[in-house]
C-alpha cells in the first residue's frame, strides 16, 4: 500500500487544502510586488478634469505661467532616488523570500508524472521535470538508458497497465503526435478504468498537443469521468529552448477537475467561486476530498513551469486555436513553402534572407506530422491557407498591373496560385 492510501481522507484534504492555499496566496504576494514596482515607477494619471484645470493655466498671465513652470522644474529631494532605490532592495529580498517558500510547498509532496511518449519531446519536458519530483517514461521504443541518464523510471509501452498501476503515480502527460493521439488514449482507458475500480482515483491527465480543441474533445470523449483533466500547450520546444523555459510561453486550459466541466471562458478565481459550463455555482473549496486533491495537483503541475521562468497564459481551447491558425500555423505553412523552393545561403546573404533560411530550418526540423496534425486538426488552419492564396494573387497582381502599365499592355486577370 502506497505512501498517500495510509493518510485518512480527512488528512489529504486537510494537507491539500493548506498546500493550495499557500501556494495561491504566494502567488497573489507576487502580483501585488509587481504591481507596487511597476506603480513607483510611474506618475499618477492625470484625469479629465486636471487636464481642463491645467489648459485653464495655459490662459493665466504669463507671471503665473512663469511662477508654475518654475514649480514643475523644482527638482526633487536629494537622496530621493536613494531612498528609492533601497525600497526596491527591500522589495526584492521580499520577493526572493516568497519564491523560496513557494518551492518549499511544492517540493513538500513532489509529484510522480508519468509521460506516455518518450521521444524528443518526452525526454525534453521530463529532464525539467525530475528538478521537482518523480519521473516515470514510457514509449515503443526502448529508452531505459536515457531515463536513467536522468534519474527517470522507464517502463516499455508494451506493458502499459504496469505503467498505469504505479502506486504513487499523480500525473500522466501524454506527449505523442497529434496523428496517434486518439488511438493512445483509447488504449490508455482499460487501464485507467482497471486503476479507478481497484483505487478509487485516476491521475490528473495533461495533454501537450499544439492543437487544443481536438485535444480537449478526444479526452472529454473517452477518459472516464473520474479523471481530472489539463489541456495545455508549451509553445517551445528542444530547439526553440534549448537554452532554458525562461520567457517561454505556455498555454493552458483547466478543463475537468473532479467531474466538474469547467467553463473555459472564465479563468478559475482560487479566492472565490467559479461557475462549470452549466451555470453552476461551485465553491473554491468544495466538501470533497477529490475536489481538493484535484486542485492542488494541477496546481503542483503549473507550479513546475511557472518556477521554470514560463509566462503563463490561462486561454480556452477554441481561443488558442483561433489565435495559433493565424500564428504557429502560418508560420509553419511559410516554412515548408519555402523550404520546397531549395533556397540555400549565398556569399551575399542579407539579414532578412538569414531570417527565411533559420525559418526554413526550424520549421523544417519538425516532423511532417506535427505540420499535418496543425493544418488537419485545427479547423482554422483552413480560412488561413486561402487568406494567404488571397493574398498572393493580391500582391502579385499588382506587379502584373504595374507591369502592364508600363509596358502599354493589358494584363488579364488571372490567380497566381
Amino acid at each position: 500500500m502506497s505512501r498517500r492510501k495510509k493518510t485518512s481522507s480527512s488528512s489529504l484534504a486537510a494537507i491539500s487544502s493548506c498546500n493550495r492555499f499557500r501556494i495561491c496566496h504566494l502567488r497573489f504576494f507576487i502580483l501585488s510586488f509587481a504591481i507596487i514596482t511597476v506603480s513607483s515607477f510611474f506618475p499618477p494619471t492625470v484625469n479629465s478634469a486636471q487636464q481642463s484645470g491645467s489648459m485653464s493655466n495655459t490662459m493665466a498671465p504669463s507671471r503665473q505661467s512663469s511662477t508654475d513652470d518654475a514649480s514643475d522644474s523644482t527638482p526633487t529631494a536629494a537622496g530621493e532616488l536613494e531612498k528609492l532605490k533601497q525600497e526596491e532592495a527591500k522589495l526584492a529580498a521580499m520577493l526572493a523570500e516568497v519564491r523560496q517558500k513557494k518551492l518549499t510547498v511544492l517540493r513538500s509532496r513532489p509529484l510522480t508524472i508519468g509521460i506516455i511518449g518518450f521521444g524528443r519531446f518526452g525526454q525534453f519536458i521530463g529532464k525539467s521535470f525530475t528538478k521537482y519530483g518523480n519521473v516515470i517514461g514510457t514509449s515503443r521504443s526502448d529508452y531505459t538508458k536515457i531515463a536513467q541518464d536522468m534519474n527517470a523510471k522507464y517502463i516499455p509501452l508494451s506493458s502499459l497497465e504496469e505503467f498505469v498501476m504505479e502506486d504513487d503515480l499523480d500525473v500522466i502527460v501524454v506527449a505523442v503526435s497529434i496523428v496517434s493521439f486518439e488511438d493512445t488514449v483509447r488504449d490508455l482507458v482499460p487501464h485507467l478504468k482497471k486503476r479507478i475500480e481497484k483505487t478509487g482515483s485516476c491521475p490528473l491527465i495533461v495533454d501537450v498537443l499544439s492543437v487544443k480543441e481536438h485535444a480537449r474533445n478526444i479526452l472529454l470523449q473517452h477518459l472516464p469521468e473520474e479523471c481530472d483533466i489539463l489541456c495545455t500547450h508549451p509553445m517551445f520546444g528542444p530547439d526553440s529552448a534549448k537554452h532554458g523555459w525562461h520567457g517561454q510561453t505556455f498555454v493552458y486550459e483547466r478543463t475537468r477537475i473532479d467531474k466538474v466541466l469547467l467553463d473555459p471562458s472564465k479563468d478559475y478565481d482560487s479566492e472565490g467561486d467559479f461557475l462549470d459550463d452549466q451555470g453552476v455555482t461551485h465553491g473554491a473549496h468544495e466538501n470533497s476530498d477529490a475536489h481538493v486533491e484535484g486542485m492542488d495537483r494541477i496546481e503542483r503541475f503549473l507550479s513546475i513551469w511557472e518556477e521554470e521562468g514560463c509566462n503563463m497564459v490561462s486561454l480556452s481551447c477554441k481561443e488558442h486555436d483561433a489565435f495559433t491558425a493565424n500564428s504557429q500555423f502560418i508560420t509553419h505553412l511559410m516554412g515548408r513553402i519555402l523550404g520546397a523552393q531549395g533556397l540555400q545561403a549565398t556569399p551575399i546573404d542579407t539579414k532578412g534572407f538569414q531570417n527565411v533560411l533559420k525559418l526554413i530550418e526550424t520549421t523544417n526540423a519538425d516532423s511532417f506530422d506535427l505540420f499535418f496534425g496543425l493544418y488537419k486538426f485545427n479547423r482554422n488552419s483552413m480560412d488561413t491557407i486561402l487568406k494567404l492564396k488571397e493574398s498572393m494573387n493580391d500582391v502579385v497582381g499588382k506587379l502584373l498591373e504595374m507591369e502592364g502599365r508600363e509596358d502599354g499592355d493589358v494584363v488579364a486577370t488571372k490567380s497566381c496560385l
